[in-house]
């Protein structure tokens, strides 16, 4: 908290200094297209050493016309860009003065493969000439794809799958073969306006206001860090606008339900700008439960966000972001069968249940810039909590329930997370036009946590009791408690230098030290202490440990042609181990004891990236070897009643990556990706029978196609169509490979009409209705039948459609 304070403390002294005045000047203009029609939703980026954020964007209106304000002296360079058409720059406006700038602009139809700006080494630089495979979506994209959820655009993404199951906050993110399990730490490190998360269970959450997401695949922990061991997914929110405008948009869906989201934005002063947004879903639910007569997945959330920047000096600029959201739906709806394929069982459980997560979070970026480079500070807290309450095993209503049958009594049970995190964020970044960049920096973080899990009685009311910190009395109802809390407290230091040996060769290279402490402290009461356990575990149990590691990566870039790029690279990841429930060591657990190890992954990758026929094609490949050591895997002993982890020793993944995106005819936009991962258990802990078989939650292979038809009606109104199509593999999910799911083909859908400042949009999801299970994961193998025949099935998301109605002002 002090380190808070201080950074607190420096915003307010430079509230204090004395404001410099300088003239500011005004660029402004239309967008049309070589039919005289005006172009709305154009991205136009002034740059410049001049602007602390070194880029200012502005979008054009419906009318076509844009204003970027307060633009101090200097040398600019100005992109426009609009997927579909080629892009444009004007290099070396000189701006000085003030008064208004005009500068009109005429765009040529060209294809999909325009430049984009991305982030991955912590500089901007274009998408092309980035080292790395890459998947970025421009707010644009956002639009046009209808991008809400992370489900989204990972659907979007070759060799990436999300499985959504069991509550709001359990998503599980693949990338390449590494994947993640219950109570482990992410695949992937996700930042949100350079804010990393603290906790895998905020991933899943409304994405609303967004101006670009960038998917950085491999190993990224040199730069990003710990759990950045699949890659990093970076999500940036729109800026402040330099005039005031705002929307908002009203939609329903076939819940039934409704989506209503708004935003605004504009200047207070003119060193300070805001954006403010908001976003409410409300729907009534997708998936059946027969037995209650309703559906088991209502959906509530209300979410908001709100961003100042404030530029008090040229050379200091504020920019502080506040978040929060609120969900409320349901949990723990699954069904009982052998095979994961097995989706003839519909919704039977009696307990409807509780799932709410609430989470809230603040931060504060501060960046100086001088000629010797930027100083950037990120100060940031989260606070994230979630109760879910439902069900227990065989998820059927009580005169059907195996525990009724055997022992006379059925149960439900709960779950509850609290999370709070501070973390601080320091990096010093020289200018990036010279021959050698370099990066410095430093990551510190401290969390608190704590977990309990339990069962109940189910006494038949429908309502099951909501237990947090504390049980409730013994058998009356409570049956089951069992809780941890933890003190953590992780920090790095890395640095980066990118040298241009030649004009068309750079080698990057990058080393990250991330050491993690944790202290778990037992919090069971002793009458709950599991039977098995008694003796090894006790309330009050202080553990501790620390993982540590170095994460090197290196890169040669050659840049044949200015449109192409071809790569090598080396890079290691790091994801830290954790603490099981105290002695399950001792349980008989194959595979698993009271500490679960870190996860190392060496990744070996090469690639080629190109665009053609006068930029309207773009197209790249990547192929890549993944040597893993500590692979997760999941398991439920029922003996104890504790949900584990365990490791694979060695898991090695060989895959490739090929895409190609481009304007196939007058009109005709299409994208075609395909992703190959071939994973392969050399060593298991768990059981020498695993080796040889496929990695728990890997997809053999991903197709992602796409189609899209715009027409122009006339000025200032057309309409398109859009169809995106996505197969998922063959999957697995557990080391030894009981059970294999069938590949599964998704088809979304989108057609609607843009005018001047509005549109409607007609979507469908899932149109072919594919039924299928997210999840499948291991129950227990002795009861009620030996072997696997109790294992949990969680029924992934079936057809919905909608309609959405925007307006722009």
């Amino acid at each position: 908290m002090r380190t808070i304070a201080r950074c607190f403390l420096l915003f307010g002294l430079v509230a204090a200094v004395p404001r410099v005045a300088a003239a500011q000047a005004i660029l402004a203009g239309e967008v049309k297209d070589t039919t005289g029609a005006v172009l709305p939703g154009v991205t136009v980026e002034a740059a410049s050493p001049a602007l602390i954020e070194k880029i200012r964007a502005a979008v054009t209106d419906g009318s076509g016309r844009y204003r970027i304000e307060s633009l101090p002296p200097g040398s600019y360079t100005v992109t426009f860009s609009l997927t579909g058409f080629a892009p444009v720059k004007r290099e070396d406006l000189i701006v000085s003065g003030s008064g208004v700038i005009t500068v009109d602009m005429e765009l040529t139809v060209g294809g999909m493969a325009e430049t984009i700006t991305v982030t991955p080494r912590r500089r901007d630089e274009s998408s092309l000439d980035v080292p790395g495979a890459i998947n970025a979506f421009t707010a644009a994209d956002i639009k046009t794809a209808g991008i809400d959820r992370p489900q989204d655009f990972v659907a979007l993404t070759p060799n990436m799958s999300l499985v959504q199951t069991q509550n709001q906050g359990t998503s599980f993110v693949t990338v390449r073969g590494i994947s993640q399990a219950r109570n482990s730490e992410p695949s992937v490190a996700v930042l949100i306006d350079g804010v990393q998360m603290a906790n895998p269970s905020q991933f899943n959450q409304e994405l609303f206001d967004i101006d670009t997401i960038q998917v950085l695949k491999g190993p990224q922990g040199a730069l990003y860090g710990r759990n950045a061991i699949g890659g990093a997914i970076l999500i940036n929110t729109k800026r402040p606008s330099d005039v005031f405008q705002g929307n908002v948009t009203l939609g329903g869906d076939s819940g039934p339900g409704i989506n209503v989201r708004g935003g605004m934005s504009g200047p207070i002063s003119d060193k300070l700008k805001y954006i403010a947004s908001a976003s409410l879903l409300d729907t009534k639910g997708y998936i059946r439960n027969v037995f209650l007569n309703e559906d088991a997945d209502p959906f509530r959330d209300v979410s908001g966000r709100l961003r100042l920047m404030w530029e008090p000096l040229n050379e200091l600029s504020a920019d502080v972001r506040v978040y929060a959201s609120g969900v409320r739906t349901q949990a723990l709806y699954f069904n009982i069968t052998e095979s994961v394929n097995d989706t003839s069982l519909p919704v039977r459980v009696n307990n409807a249940g509780v799932n709410e997560r609430n989470m809230f979070g603040t931060s504060l970026k501060l960046d100086y810039v001088k000629p010797l480079g930027t100083l950037t500070s990120i100060t940031a807290y989260d606070r994230f909590n979630e109760i879910l309450t439902g069900d227990q095993f065989n998820f059927l209503p009580i005169p059907e329930s195996v525990l009724f049958n055997f022992f006379g009594s059925d149960q439900a049970q709960h779950q509850f997370l609290d999370v709070n995190a501070v973390s601080e964020a320091l990096q010093f970044a020289s200018p990036a036009t010279k021959r050698a960049r370099w990066i410095v920096g430093a990551y510190l973080i401290s969390t608190d946590r704590f977990i309990s899990t339990g069962n109940v009685f189910d006494l038949g009311t429908g309502e099951v009791p909501e237990v947090r910190r504390n049980p409730l009395p013994l058998f009356n109802p409570q049956f089951t408690f069992l809780a941890d809390s933890q003190d953590n407290f992780a920090w790095a230091v890395f640095g980066n230098i990118d040298v241009n040996l030649t004009d068309k060769l750079e080698l990057s290279t990058s080393l990250r030290y991330d050491r993690d402490h944790r202290k778990n402290t037992t919090e069971t009461p002793a009458e709950f202490i599991p039977a098995p356990l008694v003796g090894v575990a006790f309330p009050g149990q202080v553990r501790t440990h620390t993982w540590d590691d170095w994460q090197p990566k290196v890169t040669l870039r050659h840049k044949p042609t200015r449109d192409s790029t071809l790569y090598v690279g080396y890079s290691r990841g790091f994801r830290s181990g954790g603490f099981n429930q105290t002695g399950v060591g001792a349980a008989g657990i194959a595979g698993v004891n009271d500490l679960f190890d870190d996860e190392t992954a060496n990744t070996y990758e090469g690639g080629a990236k190109a665009e053609f026929l006068d930029r309207r094609v773009g197209a790249n490949v990547s192929i890549y070897h993944t040597q893993a050591k500590g692979s997760y895997f999941f398991v439920f002993d029922p003996n104890t009643s504790t949900q584990n982890l365990g490791n694979l020793d060695r898991v090695h993944y060989t895959g490739a990556e090929f895409e190609v995106r481009g304007r196939i005819l007058e009109g005709f936009d299409g994208y075609v990706g395909l992703g190959y991962t071939d994973s392969d258990i050399k060593e298991s802990r768990r059981a020498a029978s695993d080796v040889g078989k496929e990695a728990p939650l890997v997809s053999r292979y991903t197709a992602n196609v796409g189609l899209q038809y715009r027409h122009s009606l006339r000025s200032e109104l057309s309409a398109f169509v859009r169809s995106d199509v996505e197969v998922i593999g063959p999957t697995w999910f557990y080391p030894d490979n009981f059970t294999e799911r069938d590949p599964v083909t998704l088809l979304n859908v989108r057609l609607g009409m843009d005018g001047k400042s509005w549109s409607a949009t007609v979507w469908a999801k899932n149109l072919t209705d594919e039924q299928y299970n997210a999840e499948w994961s291991p129950g227990p193998m002795f009861f009620p039948n030996p072997g696997y025949t109790n294992n949990f099935v969680f029924k992934a998301m079936p057809r919905r459609w909608g309609v959405d109605l925007n307006y722009r002002f």
